[in-house]
């Protein structure tokens, strides 16, 4: 396991730099489709799809929904036009239904009443999780890309070393300190101490960010407070995620979303933290800071 482990992540990482840094509005937005499709695909199981060609007719109903919509839009994505009228309500719903999933969680399992019975709720759920996501990624990735093309690449890479970051500290933390449980009935692994250290983490990579950064990366009216205080939020929504996540899989009586990963899982599994944070950040940056 540990082997398949180390094989993926030394192919995904320099994938998705590569893939970050090099592709152009119109190629990394087909290739965050991509990755949506599959978690739709990965979803329709926590909705009791369990058979395969159930789970392809819903990941070709998503590549069909998907479709109008690049093609309609396509010289807007070109010209790297992510935010408009249409998306930003999107963005913004996307951050209110992580609101509904904290109380979902804490009330698990009494909270899944309201959405265990109904397929048409979980749907939801997973469109509510991922379309905005693929809707913030690239309006991170090409935030001022006219005026410099990888300004966003560093901002997008920001976030994922940030959460990546804070999840390495809420483990080590975690081990080293976690005697009390964070959400039991959701994910017994996880300790209010372990959150406690990610958090602390979030803060100390926020202010060496804002420390090292070129001085062309962020506006220079940004305030520090406000950003390392984003940053920590950022932190505290993607541990929701995985924690809502888990729920959807302790329902299903899953334990990974899919094996299309060896020795990580399945696409939602890697990304379950990124779906919540990575919205969050990005509305919080591109309009309050």
């Amino acid at each position: 396991m540990l082997k398949q482990r180390v094989l993926s992540a030394l192919i995904m990482i320099p994938l998705a730099l590569l893939g970050l840094f090099f592709l152009s509005p119109l190629p990394f937005f087909l290739a965050i489709s991509v990755l949506v499709v599959l978690g739709m695909w990965e979803w329709a199981q926590f909705a009791g799809i369990k058979r395969s060609i159930g789970r392809i007719i819903v990941a070709l109903v998503t590549l069909g929904i998907l479709l109008f919509p690049i093609m309609a839009g396509t010289y807007s994505i070109k010209k790297a036009d992510f935010l408009n009228d249409v998306t930003t309500p999107l963005l913004f719903v996307g951050v209110i239904w992580w609101l509904v999933a904290l109380f979902l969680v804490i009330g698990y399992p009494k909270t899944a009443r309201f959405w265990a019975k109904s397929i048409s709720a979980k749907f939801i759920f997973g469109f509510l999780t991922l379309v905005p996501f693929l809707i913030a990624m690239p309006a991170l990735r090409f935030y001022h890309y006219h005026s410099n093309p990888y300004q966003g690449a560093f901002l997008l890479l920001y976030v994922l070393v940030l959460v990546w970051s804070a999840d390495s500290g809420a483990y080590f933390f975690g081990r080293a300190f976690g005697k009390h449980k964070l959400a039991p009935k959701v994910s017994p692994g996880k300790s209010i101490e372990g959150a406690i250290g990610g958090l602390v983490t979030a803060g100390v990579v926020s202010f060496v960010f804002l420390q090292v950064n070129p001085s062309d990366m962020l506006s220079a009216k940004l305030n520090m407070a406000a950003f390392i205080a984003v940053s920590i939020l950022t932190v505290a929504i993607s541990i929701l995620g995985d924690l809502t996540e888990s729920m959807f899989k302790r329902q299903a009586g899953v334990k990974d979303s899919s094996n299309l990963i060896p020795g990580h899982g399945g696409i939602l599994d890697r990304i379950d933290s990124l779906t919540a944070a990575v919205p969050f950040f990005a509305m919080a940056f591109l309009f309050f800071l």
